[in-house]
């Protein structure tokens, strides 16, 4: 089958590569119906040191069982999966505290031996826990957002839901990417009423008063901190919602939020070290977020997907076949698409 892999910066390619197969009585194999480009393939495409073999890389996808391990139960050949961002057993301790992330058996995609999303199979490691069953078929026009339950809306849910969002709360929103869109979005469906969206790229922007952006500041920096403070009488917000990942981003979070505020962040984070001394301490602010357990979100969004109550497909404004990957990430990579959609 063909997948993608990773060389080094900038060099992506689409090999064959072994058909994946049943390993484990506990696995499944998925024929990929939808994946996708993720924002945080992109720290690696852009950095990567060059080697001598690739790695496989992508880690949303959604698609069709083919075949599923002896001890594997619920899932059936033909059933239509959707597989959050991170594969797991979906009974450890962690992961019945809805924290599908730190599962003592899971792990990620493209790793140790596991196949990458960006391709046209996956083996699936603890099928009967990763996997969530879709009740639509491969040809739904549901299939965009439904992909999106893999890793970006559910990444954005969890910006808002570790930061407290409810209809008494203002919410900052800073990045307008698919995560950031996202989280504007999660923050609408938690009844927010204010949302200012950071970002100055007028067609993301856009798309973000459409999912419920009440204001867009453009200015970054000090003179976004300064229009923040501006909109909120010098406030500020109850909650800031980052989800780029840059030290500035979390700077000018930290400007922007109300004292006794809370702040979240979901991008990953590409800086060792923050500031969060004295002025942090004094003015009561909580610093929360971290990497989404995506698989604890997925049944608690999926009917409002499913009923059309939210749409956060729109994300996706560029579609690829298997072997237009590569020209996918550079379309990503020089902001020419928003969130590309691979479709086998």
């Amino acid at each position: 089958m063909r997948a993608t892999l990773i060389y080094g910066a900038g060099d992506v390619r689409v090999e064959e590569v072994p058909d994946p197969k049943i390993q484990r009585p506990t696995d499944a194999v998925v024929r990929v119906v939808r994946s996708c480009i993720c924002g945080s393939d992109l720290w690696p495409y852009g950095s990567r040191p060059p080697t001598e073999q690739g790695d496989r890389i992508g880690h949303e996808f959604l698609g069709v069982v083919e075949d599923v391990g002896a001890e594997v139960s619920g899932l059936k050949t033909g059933d239509l999966v959707v597989a959050p961002f991170v594969y797991s057993d979906n009974t450890c301790d962690f992961c019945r505290e809805g924290l599908q992330t730190s599962c003592r058996h899971g792990g990620f995609w493209a790793t140790d031996g596991v196949d990458g999303g960006q391709g046209e199979a996956v083996r699936v490691p603890h099928a009967q826990g990763t996997l969530v069953k879709l009740p639509v078929g491969e040809d739904s026009a549901l299939l965009p957002s439904l992909l999106t339950l893999s890793d970006v809306f559910c990444t954005g849910h969890h910006c808002a839901v570790t930061a407290g969002v409810t209809p008494r709360t203002t919410v900052t929103v800073v990045g307008d990417g698919a995560v950031g869109l996202s989280a504007v979005l999660s923050a609408k469906r938690l009844g927010a009423e204010r949302i200012i969206l950071m970002g100055r790229h007028k067609v993301r922007t856009d798309l973000g008063r459409d999912f419920g952006a009440t204001d867009i500041v453009a200015e970054r920096g000090e003179e976004g901190v300064a229009r923040v403070r501006e909109l909120t009488g010098g406030d500020g917000t109850h909650t800031v919602l980052e989800c780029v990942g840059t030290l500035p981003a979390f700077e000018m979070a930290l400007g922007v939020v109300r004292a006794g505020g809370t702040i979240s962040r979901v991008g990953a984070p590409q800086y060792d070290q923050a500031p969060l001394g004295f002025d942090v301490f004094m003015n009561n602010i909580t610093v929360t977020g971290g990497v989404a357990p995506a698989r604890a979100y997925i049944e608690e969004l999926l009917p409002d997907v499913l009923e059309g109550k939210i749409e956060p497909g729109r994300v996706f404004d560029r579609t690829v076949s298997v072997d237009e990957v590569p020209d996918g990430y550079r379309a990503m990579a020089a902001r020419e698409a928003l969130k590309v959609l691979v479709q086998p």
